[in-house]
């Protein structure tokens, strides 16, 4: 990808390298493995990744199982896997949150030992109580708060064998009950939670809370910098308090250093994992790589490209302040790389039958059509003419509007290519709809031109019925009909906003011959119809990536 432009995490890190000039730039990304990646987490990947190589730094790549519900080694090896598409690499850089159990453990020991944490037995009710959690103006309380040293690590060791139910007890930091700051109100740092691990299996009952176990896990790996998401800021004096009062060698004082960034905003897209997740155990979609979903894998079936995505988050670029991005520049950013790259196609969406009666039974010409007229290097390839020829019903009007230039009753129309033929008659079913069309062709214009001059200014794409294919086409739309997903009405959910229309299957549509051995995933332009690549689940079916107008910014 190309390099980010200059941004203000880019500022504080010159800085950083001013004074600290010894200091080798490192960065992390730490997804959970609950799910699959999304689009807002490439944004997060180019700027830690990027970050990393702009300064000839270093990239870790680390789970954050800390958390064990709903983990699984399948998000795992999907986030790998999604992570080297966009072109990124970790090298022997790979790590999970978990391995630091047993030293998250001892160092919340130590701070017990210290008089920075202690037991306490407040309830889940009772910590959202206002006697007990305090206001704006009234401190919080824990009556636990000066539980004795000794007792406090006998009933943490006791915790971590398993003695307790859920929800007995938990760890605190003892911080400040005064804070303005609530995240500084002696925070919860380990809770009892029985639930298996996809790693530990049954070992451990008792696990970190994140806000406790990062900065170890940055101050474990050197991190330098810990580039994450807006909605951290108010923890990080949370982060910078554990990190200042573990004892961690091998750092420079002040680091791992904390600087968030605006997450990825874009208009009709929902990325909370907790949304995309229920639409997958719910059924609207087909799985995570649904190309309906947000997820990297879904881009990658509908048809995106790493690098037409990579160049929107370039584009997007890196602030401090929310924003919301039109989906339609991330549209227009695929569109631009698929007008140069991706090979011309014919595609018919509604068939009507043309017969040309002017033209030999059983005859058989080919026509030499350009593959990319953008690409010299593209080249040509020959398509199949006969008698009995498809056209898309959109190009013929009974009764046609004003300055409708295609086939109409009487009226000539340039096949693309190919014959300028004319409209003599129309068949019809019982029903009153098209069976055929009878037409002349002028066979003296095969390259499409009138020798005596006329003027033809309807061009009209076409297949051989005796060649064409049959397909299948799902035409993609926005999935929500919630242009900014964070005007949502609170009595409301994400489910409700789903659009009917997000998906469009047709059937019967027909395909050039070049089409029927397309490899999962090969993208293509269907000839003044869209952008649209080869599905990798279903066969005889293509994906409408994009539509071939640019409406972006109109």
């Amino acid at each position: 990808m190309e390099e980010l432009a200059k941004n203000f995490i880019y500022d504080f890190i010159d800085k950083d390298l001013a004074d600290h000039p010894e200091m080798k730039v490192h960065t992390r990304f730490p997804p959970e493995p609950n799910g699959y990646l999304h689009i807002g987490h490439c944004k997060a990947l180019c700027v830690d990744f990027g970050t990393a190589k702009k300064y000839g730094g270093l990239c870790n790549l680390r789970m954050d199982d800390t958390n064990p519900a709903k983990e699984d080694t399948e998000y795992v090896d999907a986030i790998k896997e999604d992570i080297h598409w966009l072109g990124f690499d970790w090298d022997d850089r790979f790590f999970y949150g978990s391995d630091y159990f047993e030293t998250d453990y001892e160092l919340a020991c130590d701070l017990i030992k210290k008089e920075l944490a202690y037991v306490c037995e407040l309830s889940a009710e009772e910590f959202r109580d206002p006697k007990y959690c305090g206001d704006l103006t009234h401190p919080a309380v824990s009556p636990y708060r000066d539980r004795p040293i000794e007792e406090s690590l006998d009933l943490f060791e006791r915790m971590k064998n398993g003695e307790f139910p859920e929800g007995k007890y938990t760890l605190r930091a003892k911080i400040d009950l005064a804070s303005g700051n609530f995240c500084m109100r002696d925070p919860v740092i380990y809770r009892i939670k029985y639930v298996e691990h996809h790693r530990q299996g049954t070992k451990w009952c008792i696990f970190p809370m994140y806000d406790f176990a990062h900065p170890i896990q940055d101050a474990l790996e050197h991190v330098t910098h810990s580039l994450c998401s807006l909605e951290y800021e108010i923890h990080r004096p949370l982060y910078n308090w554990v990190r200042d009062n573990v004892n961690i060698p091998g750092n420079e004082v002040g680091f791992p250093r904390q600087i968030e960034f605006a997450r990825l905003n874009i208009t009709y897209t929902v990325l909370s994992k907790r949304f995309l997740r229920t639409l997958v155990e719910t059924g609207v979609v087909d799985g995570w790589d649904d190309p309906r979903m947000p997820t990297l894998c879904g881009l990658r079936r509908r048809g995106y490209t790493a690098s037409s995505i990579l160049d929107f988050i370039s584009r997007t670029g890196v602030a401090k302040s929310d924003s919301l991005v039109d989906i339609r520049q991330l549209e227009a950013c695929l569109r631009d790389e698929l007008n140069q790259t991706a090979p011309r196609r014919i595609a018919i969406e509604k068939p009507i039958k043309v017969v040309i009666d002017t033209y030999p039974e059983g005859k058989t010409e080919y026509f030499e059509v350009s593959n990319n007229p953008n690409d010299e290097n593209a080249g040509t390839r020959k398509l199949p003419f006969t008698k009995e020829l498809y056209i898309d019903e959109s190009d013929f009007a009974e009764v046609p509007p004003p300055k409708f230039f295609r086939m109409r009753q009487d009226g000539e129309v340039r096949l693309m290519g190919a014959y300028i033929v004319k409209c003599e008659s129309i068949e019809k079913n019982a029903d009153g709809s098209v069976k055929a069309i009878h037409c002349t062709a002028d066979l003296e214009t095969g390259n499409g031109m009138p020798q005596d001059g006329r003027k033809v200014k309807g061009t009209i794409h076409w297949l051989s019925a005796d060649y064409a294919k049959d397909a299948t086409l799902h035409l993609y739309n926005n999935l929500t009909t919630l242009e900014n997903p964070s005007d949502k009405p609170d009595d409301k959910d994400y489910t409700d906003f789903i659009n009917p229309e997000s998906l469009i299957v047709v059937k019967g549509a027909k395909i050039e011959p070049a089409l029927a051995d397309a490899a999962p995933g090969e993208q293509f332009q269907f000839v003044r119809f869209g952008y649209f690549c080869k599905d990798s689940k279903n066969e005889g079916v293509f994906n409408r990536i994009v539509p071939l107008k640019d409406s972006f910014g109109k």
